[in-house]
């Protein structure tokens, strides 16, 4: 890994750590099936607390306690959203799991059927949580999002993409300055589409449709726009600006596809992922950050190597960045299948740049 210039400062670094999401100065992580929780105030005194545990099978309670064959069989949490009652939603392979206020199991509350689990799951304030189905869907068959109204405990389709509308859903984002719901869709023509959605879903309109730059997973809500970044190994990937006016922006050129974004106070973060690809070659995992305004100053700030095995197998090289709300001025990221950072997430401390 690189230096990190002097806008980040690495505070911490807890290997075997996956960051999963913020609630306010909370930092919720995984180690496998366990799920943690640290409050960071100042990172020199981060103490991770246990929350609960999900009980796998027993192949994966053995798959899980070797670094190689977690990542070969994407052991572990993917996905996390705490809800405002203190229910936690989570995905892990091939299951949706909950966690009831009190309670220190995880239980099964939706079995996944197609695919092995959503990329992202989002809350709302009123609690109502939702995910879209990410599976290969050779067939275009219809794809559904499903919600829940009581913190994770049923689930049921919210809404279905018809057959041959889309391929699957990349993410799903509440954007709380316009109480909506952001819906980003791929992979071809006009399969890629970022949509705007009502939180019960009465109305769902395309905002963009029909490129490869419409093809994004990571989308970052801020007061006067929407930042994503595109996610396509057929095209250069850029970081784009959406303000509430519809004007779009290209902020920057990026060098792989991306598919994390965060935010920490004036700053907005999207990260890139190492895919086999012809176009986007580069071997480095890559964050890039740049301040809300100006809008011009995007820059390369951390990278990573690439580790030496097959990423097809042992995943492709990544900077997880984890989801919900981060009320402190530091950067989470947990990397996976680079060198010296396989599974560790590190805190830096953001300073802005203006």
């Amino acid at each position: 890994m690189n230096s990190p210039p002097s806008s980040l400062t690495l505070a911490a670094r807890f290997p075997g750590l996956r960051a999963l999401t913020w609630a306010g100065d909370q930092l919720y992580a995984s180690r496998g099936y366990q799920l943690l929780r640290a409050r960071v105030e100042d990172a020199r005194h981060v103490i991770w607390q246990p929350v609960a545990h999900f009980r796998p099978s027993l192949r994966r309670r053995f798959s899980v306690t070797n670094r190689f064959t977690a990542r070969l069989l994407r052991d572990g949490f993917h996905a996390l959203a705490v809800l405002p009652s203190g229910a936690i939603i989570g995905a892990i392979p091939g299951s949706i799991v909950t966690l009831r206020p009190g309670e220190f199991q995880f239980r099964p509350t939706h079995a996944i059927t197609r695919g092995t689990r959503p990329l992202h799951i989002t809350a709302t304030p009123g609690g109502a949580v939702f995910w879209g189905e990410y599976f290969d869907n050779a067939q275009r068959d219809e794809v559904h999002v499903y919600g829940s109204p009581d913190a994770g405990a049923t689930w049921s389709i919210a809404y279905t993409f018809p057959k041959g509308k889309i391929r699957h859903v990349h993410n799903m984002v509440h954007d709380p300055w316009a109480d909506c719901l952001w819906i980003l869709t791929g992979d071809y023509g006009d399969e890629c589409s970022i949509l705007r959605a009502s939180c019960d879903f009465s109305h769902v309109e395309i905002v963009m449709q029909g490129n490869q730059q419409a093809r994004a997973v990571a989308a970052v809500p801020t007061e006067d726009a929407l930042y994503f970044s595109s996610d396509t190994p057929l095209e250069r990937n850029h970081i784009y600006r959406l303000d509430r006016e519809g004007k779009l922006s290209q902020l920057a050129q990026i060098s792989s596809s991306s598919i994390y974004g965060c935010r920490v106070g004036r700053r907005v973060f999207f990260s890139t992922m190492i895919e086999p690809s012809e176009v986007n070659r580069d071997r480095i995992v890559r964050v890039y950050g740049g301040e809300v305004k100006p809008y011009d100053s995007w820059q390369s700030l951390l990278e990573w190597k690439k580790d030496p095995l097959p990423m097809r197998l042992f995943q492709y090289g990544n900077a997880f960045l984890p989801d919900g709300e981060n009320s402190t001025l530091f950067l989470a990221v947990s990397t996976i299948a680079v060198e010296s950072d396989d599974l560790c997430t590190s805190l830096y401390a953001v300073q802005s740049t203006t």
